[in-house]
């Protein structure tokens, strides 16, 4: 987040990304957003004139890419080590918040559309979800993993770390985060010792 006293546009897309990982989209409105970012309403919608969705969509995107990049780097050095990166970086997102937040992806992609449409956030949010399997599923073929194997293992990875996130915040632990990382890093490494 941006240290700036004026209030930056990745200021309150970062601001709104936090306040959606901790309490959810429908139960955050736009201006509790502002103010949890810091930021004035009306700068709020001079960034995002339309509103909620908009912000919501932009937060999810950058939760994403945020998650991306560490994975990326993370990924040069094999899967094993882009596992523990993104067990990693969860782990500490939630004992940070004393297991108040969670994924903003997860909270988004989990709300139930109120007008019968698919909204911009929940788009964003399967973009992102599938941007993060084919980071996984390519590093898994590069080092030998079967192709479907690898989508597979992938998909398996995203799904078990983020129901895992959500296990811990309910349950005030990193035990299932634990219990999932032994287990993850066990397929991983199988599938790659082929």
């Amino acid at each position: 987040m941006t240290k700036s006293s004026t209030p930056s546009r990745e200021r309150i897309v970062a601001g709104a990304a936090d306040m959606i990982s901790r309490r959810g989209l429908s139960a955050t409105s736009i201006r509790e957003m502002a103010k949890h970012a810091k930021a004035p309403l009306g700068s709020t919608y001079h960034y995002f004139p339309e509103g909620k969705q908009q912000l919501a969509t932009e937060a999810v995107r950058y939760t994403g890419e945020w998650v991306a990049r560490s994975l990326r780097k993370e990924l040069e050095a094999g899967p094993v080590a882009g596992l523990r990166a993104f067990l990693d970086l969860w782990r500490k997102i939630v004992v940070d918040s004393d297991f108040h937040a969670g994924c903003p992806v997860l909270a988004v992609a989990i709300e139930e559309p109120q007008d019968g449409e698919i909204p911009p956030a929940l788009t964003a949010a399967a973009e992102v979800f599938e941007q993060w399997e084919t980071l996984l599923a390519d590093s898994l073929r590069a080092y030998g993993a079967e192709p479907e194997q690898a989508a597979q293992l992938a998909t398996l990875t995203v799904a078990a770390v983020e129901g895992t996130v959500a296990m811990c915040r309910a349950q005030r632990s990193t035990q299932p985060l634990d219990r999932t990382a032994g287990q993850l890093q066990a397929l991983i490494a199988a599938a790659i010792a082929k």
